[in-house]
């Protein structure tokens, strides 16, 4: 254990040093150590890979708007506040995504890679089957012919009431509530079909499906609940990004020796060698949900402004793309893995503050909240209502008292004087 958190301490130093001597001696070799086929090859590649990367953030967005509706509605109803990450989870995401970060570069030097990309590979197995069924069921219910019936079903896993106890009793609980229908169960079926394919082949094809069904559920899901949690988070991940990418090689050891879908990926020979191509461009999932999930929180703020324009989305989302263009032109000219978070993120931040400053909308944005808080005035309202109770019982009871006893404390009142 000493000696792996040592290599890592002489590895910050190297690194710090050797970065621009690298850059000279890599030559034609580009983050991955391969050499690319064809200049046309790289174009391709790096152009897919921005593609892929824009197409979870724009539907991810408007698939979030529909999302925090239903929580909306869902709160209005049951008055349980939807989850959303709060300042304190912001500040301590990068911390553990560290600690997360070392732990697994520390597991592939100790334990073998094989087993521990066993147990990775069946975990996001199962979670790629539901994240592709969620991603796919609107399409593939809207292609399902009308003669197909629609049929409900309820699946539920209830524990309590104790035996001989009231069967209405609140002691019960719903350990399994899910609710689907004869659609769901195909939209299970193409999932799993999908999966099944990259856990037994583990293809670039297969890997981009189910990496694209995370990063558009990320999107839709993922709720920052104002723009100073979402500062506080990306300006944590910028430093992070920087220091392990920089700093040391956890960041690209565990990149490189982690076999799941938690990137996309492209050839870069994908004209010489087909479909069986091994030369690969990649880009985490990481640097398109996390500013993904901003540039949703964006979209929601210009819907509350209720204007014709969605300005603060459109001119974001273009930061992010020529953010994007950067990484990889610095990356192409260095010859080394870049932190892409450490172009996207001023691009990303920058952008939407310099525009409501213009525009005259610092304030709303940054008092913006997808679920406000109650509001004092709220508690106040309550408290007057307390006030005014607690003065109609007096009333009721100095009614309620006698002539005598009133005539009484008047002469008493009246000696005191």
């Amino acid at each position: 254990m000493a000696e792996v958190v040592e290599e890592v301490i002489a590895q910050i130093q190297e690194n710090l040093t050797a970065t621009v001597t690298e850059g000279e001696e890599g030559g034609a070799t580009n983050a991955t150590g391969k050499t690319p086929s064809t200049p046309e090859g790289m174009a391709l590649a790096y152009g897919t890979l921005v593609v892929m990367a824009l197409l979870p953030i724009f539907f991810g967005s408007m698939r979030s708007v529909k999302h925090h509706k239903e929580q909306s509605t869902a709160f209005a109803k049951t008055g349980e506040k939807p989850d959303t990450m709060s300042s304190k989870d912001a500040m301590m995401f990068p911390i553990m995504a560290s600690c997360a970060l070392f732990g697994l570069y520390m597991f592939f030097k100790i334990f073998s890679k094989d087993n521990i990309n066993y147990l990775l590979t069946g975990y996001f197995f199962f979670l790629g089957v539901m994240a592709l069924s969620h991603l796919l069921s609107p399409v593939i219910s809207s292609l399902i012919p009308a003669s197909i019936p629609k049929i409900p079903y309820h699946l539920s896993f209830v524990q309590g009431p104790p035996e001989g106890g009231d069967k209405k009793s609140k002691e019960k609980k719903y350990l399994i509530d899910y609710r689907f229908t004869t659609h769901d169960v195909v939209c299970f079926i193409v999932a799993l079909v999908i999966s099944v394919w990259y856990l037994l082949q583990k293809h670039w094809i297969a890997n981009n499906l189910l990496g694209l069904s995370f990063a558009v559920n990320g999107v839709e899901l993922l709720h920052l609940n104002n723009i100073a949690t979402g500062c506080i988070l990306l300006c944590g991940l910028f430093v992070y990004d920087i220091f392990w990418v920089f700093g040391t090689n956890v960041m690209v050891t565990v990149a490189k020796s982690f076999e799941a879908p938690i990137k996309i990926v492209f050839p870069q020979d994908l004209m010489t060698n087909g479909l069986a191509a091994s030369n690969f461009a990649v880009l985490g999932l990481g640097d398109i949900v996390i500013p993904g999930i901003f540039i949703a929180l964006l979209l929601r703020f210009d819907n509350s402004l209720k204007r014709k324009s969605k300005t603060y989305f459109y001119a974001t989302f273009i930061a992010y793309f020529i953010g994007l263009l950067a990484t990889i032109f610095v990356m192409h000219v260095f010859k080394h893995a870049q932190p892409a978070l450490l172009y996207l993120v001023p691009a990303c931040l920058g952008t939407p503050l310099l525009l409501a400053v213009l525009k005259g909308d610092l304030k709303k944005l940054l008092a913006y909240e997808d679920h406000p808080e109650e509001k004092p005035a709220k508690a106040a309202k309550n408290t007057n209502e307390k006030t005014k109770s607690k003065n109609t019982s007096e009333n009721s009871e100095e009614k309620a008292t006698p002539p005598a006893k009133k005539e009484t404390k008047k002469k008493e009142a009246k000696k005191a004087k």
